[in-house]
């Protein structure tokens, strides 16, 4: 699977790949410590970047090279003024998901939204799926 199937900012000019080992993040991060053992151990990853705007993509891979684990984030920003003269940069929406493939074959997947309220955190929520995110 091509990484422009994955996500079409991971194929274009500003995006950036590169394959690491050990993860570029805590990869059980956010995984409940009650479903660690049903797992599979992501052992290889991959990173994509886009440039032009806050986000990456995380792949991650078991011994036999199948996804096992997914990651995305990224941040959209809008412009503000509070007097039509001085303009700052706020986010207007936010999101990121991990996931993980289980034993079974199925995916637990975590998922985070943040709306433009700054105020308050993002809604956060688990769920299970046949497939890894996309």
């Amino acid at each position: 699977m091509s990484a422009a199937h994955l996500h079409p900012a991971a194929a274009g000019p500003t995006a950036s790949r590169r394959r690491t080992s050990p993860p570029p993040l805590d990869w059980q991060q956010h995984l409940p410590a009650d479903w660690r053992q049903q797992v599979v151990v992501a052992l290889d990853f991959t990173e994509h970047r886009e440039y032009e705007m806050p986000a990456s993509r995380t792949l991650g891979h078991d011994a036999e090279g199948a996804l096992c684990y997914y990651a995305h984030r990224y941040l959209l920003e809008e412009s503000r003024s509070d007097d039509d003269e001085d303009f700052y940069r706020v986010v207007a929406y936010g999101e990121q998901a991990h996931a993980w493939r289980l034993r079974d074959e199925r995916w637990l997947i975590y998922r985070q939204v943040q709306s433009g309220d700054e105020q308050t955190p993002g809604r956060a929520f688990y769920s299970f799926s046949a497939q890894p995110p996309r």
